[in-house]
């Protein structure tokens, strides 16, 4: 990324990873210093983006991240998008209301638990189990009744940290960080995510590796979604994390190593990089991180 930051792509997911998860998804704001964050990382590279579940216009309203220049927000996992203030969004399938219709008579008939609650996302539907008694319980025993009314209205179930989500399918964050990275041209990707809705954006990332394209995975630990972390290059301790991360790359980049100056020849540091992100199996002191100054990240994959 500091050997090119015109060509770089940094997109992170919203809810797990900028904002901590909270009961009500309605309060999930961001972590202190996140968009301020976010912003200096966007000053410095060719694109900055959000990739979420939530409808995009409700993402920047509740993030405040309009204050970020030039973001492209990417809502209900790529079927949405909004940009320099404006929206662009495909009409709503119709499944979607006869799900709408028919999910309080689906909740009453299952005995759903005092706390079972429903977000509406408008081209979604997410049943929400964190503020019952038993949320592991709560989540199992929707599970079944809950895929069977989605595939009835030719959509999909989305599982999630303790959530079901049923929208439309064939979009995932995989798709909409590849569709991303090609109309950017961009020639390195990092993506910051946390559920399990993210791994298909992990996908993408080793198959943009693949291709030849150097990108890393970032981690947003929570012990609901460990598989998460498994899959990932890079561990941070969840939305306090991610800022930090952001914070020290965008530190990274004005480093004399980084290749920004004038007359600076960055081949060396940019060739380290790409091999640190390019295997998460690499060897006991590799860097699994990019332009981090020394001492202030590990080798280790998890960064306390």
């Amino acid at each position: 990324m500091a050997a090119d930051p015109a060509y770089a792509l940094f997109a992170t997911d919203y809810d797990g990873t900028l904002a901590p998860i909270v009961d009500d998804p309605a309060k999930a704001v961001p972590a202190p210093g996140a968009v301020e964050a976010l912003a200096r990382l966007a000053d410095r590279v060719g694109t900055v983006a959000v990739i979420t579940g939530r409808a995009a216009a409700d993402a920047v309203s509740l993030g405040g991240l309009a204050a970020v220049s030039g973001l492209i927000v990417l809502g209900h996992y790529g079927a949405q998008r909004w940009q320099a203030g404006v929206l662009s969004a495909p009409p709503v399938p119709p499944g979607v209301q006869a799900v709408r219709e028919a999910l309080p008579g689906l909740l009453a008939e299952v005995a759903a638990p005092e706390g079972t609650s429903v977000e509406d996302k408008g081209t979604a539907l997410a049943v929400h189990t964190r503020r019952t008694a038993d949320p592991a319980a709560a989540l199992a025993l929707l599970r079944e009744p809950l895929g069977r009314l989605a595939e009835r209205a030719a959509l999909t179930l989305e599982p999630g940290r303790f959530v079901l989500e049923i929208r439309p399918p064939g979009m995932d964050k995989g798709t909409a960080l590849r569709g991303l990275a090609a109309e950017r041209a961009a020639r390195t990707v990092v993506f910051c995510g946390d559920d399990l809705g993210d791994l298909a954006a992990f996908a993408a990332i080793r198959r943009l590796r693949a291709d030849g394209i150097p990108g890393c995975a970032v981690a947003s630990e929570s012990t609901e979604s460990p598989q998460v972390a498994e899959a990932a290059d890079l561990v941070v301790d969840g939305p306090p994390g991610i800022v930090r991360f952001v914070s020290a790359l965008a530190d990274a980049l004005l480093l004399p190593t980084g290749g920004l100056g004038p007359g600076r020849s960055s081949r060396r540091p940019a060739r380290r990089r790409r091999r640190a992100c390019s295997d998460r199996r690499s060897g006991p002191g590799s860097p699994r991180s990019s332009g981090v100054p020394p001492g202030q990240w590990s080798g280790s994959r998890s960064i306390r």
